[in-house]
């Protein structure tokens, strides 16, 4: 179930974004076949090794720039 807002820019789409695990979370997945079953853990599989990659470089990053300017300030 894809949200109708998947490809927006505006601000708030970031939350729609989010709100597609959800969506996922919540389908029946009693119509898919094992070959469909499997190719689905391995699509999120997939998925979940691109937003950690992007996670340690945006780590990466911060604590670079933390390290030349000092920590942001809260």
């Amino acid at each position: 179930m894809l949200c109708p807002m998947d490809d927006d820019d505006r601000p708030g789409a970031r939350a729609s974004r989010c709100g597609l695990a959800a969506g996922l979370s919540r389908e029946s997945l009693d119509a898919y076949s094992l070959d469909e079953l499997a190719e689905r853990v391995a699509l999120l599989e997939a998925e979940i090794a691109r937003v950690t990659a992007h996670r340690d470089r945006s780590s990466a990053h911060r604590l670079a720039a933390e390290a030349l300017f000092g920590p942001k300030p809260t």
